[in-house]
């Protein structure tokens, strides 16, 4: 039945900007499962990667004046380009936004202008649960060698996240970011918050998520808002995510089958789904094996990671101080010279994305 709603309002609204094709819709509510789905069918298959330059450790160091390294990001969203992705999934931190908003937003417009140049749609997360729960800003540390994302940094942290008489400045955070652009066609969608209640928050995250998708409503976005359901997520956060994200995102870094599950499991919403986070080789979430399923079964598919870099992760989870480097990586396509790690990887994307390579 809804296969044939949304054939029958597609056909309609052909013509009709997507603003306003569904007046219906509360302002500020969630899309409809119609709109969703007219939006999805207005680009091309999604395919991408996480994104953050070889050169900088964590997303502080990504955005900071002193850091931002436009050439190394220029160079590199080329060379991603070159493999057929059409989107780059991005983190902001709030940190930046509360200290050079003014240098902040125009470094976010600069990124935009690139990515842009190469063909690429951008998906911004905003908050993050993940990792190290105390950041600062200025000089980063630098990365602990063989340690996978030794220095990736959580935004806001859990001192703010479980006090909501700190929330105010996440709330101007949020929207500010938003409002500068939410209509801007080179924004594809905001990834509200990664993971929310990883790194042993669990259900605490909850009344901040809350408030961030009431907040982005408030803004009401052109693009979708969304956050991704993920393993080991809080069965409360995941039925929030699932009833209150315009598009399904999710994050899978199991083998094929525990992935064709997974997509049989969230088909059940009835909404477009995207797969924001996936492939670590060897837990067998590879090219070769799961990006054929996403691409068939019509699913979004950012992998992480693009060129191996001050993030280090192509070492696993886990991974020890000094540990040489592996023989099979873990994230990553390319080295810092743009060569890939496995050039069989390569010509697999190349076929599934029907990027021509010149001889």
């Amino acid at each position: 039945m809804k296969l044939i709603t949304f054939v029958a309002v597609a056909a309609i609204l052909s013509s009709i900007p997507i603003s306003d094709a569904f007046s219906g819709v509360p302002a500020g509510g969630r899309w409809s499962d119609a709109k969703a789905n007219f939006w999805y069918q207005r680009y091309s298959w999604i395919v991408g990667c996480n994104y953050i330059p070889s050169t900088a450790v964590n997303q502080l160091e990504m955005w900071q004046g002193e850091t931002f390294d436009s050439v190394t990001i220029d160079r590199e969203l080329r060379w991603a380009s070159d493999l057929g992705f059409n989107t780059v999934r991005v983190y902001l931190h709030d940190l930046l936004w509360a200290t050079d908003w003014a240098g902040f937003r125009s470094r976010i417009n600069n990124f935009l202008d690139i990515a842009d140049k190469r063909n690429l749609r951008t998906i911004f997360v905003l908050l993050d649960d993940c990792w190290n729960p105390n950041p600062h800003q200025g000089l980063q540390p630098p990365p602990i060698p063989g340690v996978h994302n030794s220095g990736w940094v959580q935004s806001p942290g859990p001192n703010v996240v479980n006090d909501p008489d700190l929330w105010l400045r996440i709330e101007r955070y949020v929207k500010d970011v938003i409002r500068a652009f939410a209509a801007d066609t080179r924004v594809l969608m905001w990834d509200l918050y990664n993971e929310p209640g990883n790194s042993g928050q669990g259900k605490k995250s909850l009344p901040l998520l809350e408030k961030v998708f009431e907040w982005a409503r408030e803004v009401q976005p052109s693009q979708p808002v969304t956050a991704a359901v993920f393993d080991g997520c809080d069965s409360d956060i995941e039925s929030f995510l699932l009833d209150n994200s315009d598009i399904i995102t999710f994050h899978n870094y199991e083998n094929l089958e525990n992935l064709r599950n997974r997509i049989q499991q969230l088909k059940k919403e009835g909404r477009p789904l995207i797969c924001t986070e996936w492939m670590a080789r060897t837990r067998d979430s590879k090219i070769e094996t799961n990006l054929p399923l996403l691409k068939h079964e019509k699913i979004g598919a950012l992998n992480w990671g693009l060129v191996s870099g001050k993030t280090q992760t192509i070492f696993p989870w886990g991974s020890k101080e000094g540990s040489a480097e592996p023989e099979v990586w873990f994230h990553d396509l390319l080295r810092k010279d743009g060569t890939p790690f496995d050039p069989a990887e390569i010509d697999i994307l190349h076929g599934l994305t029907g990027k021509k390579v010149a001889k």
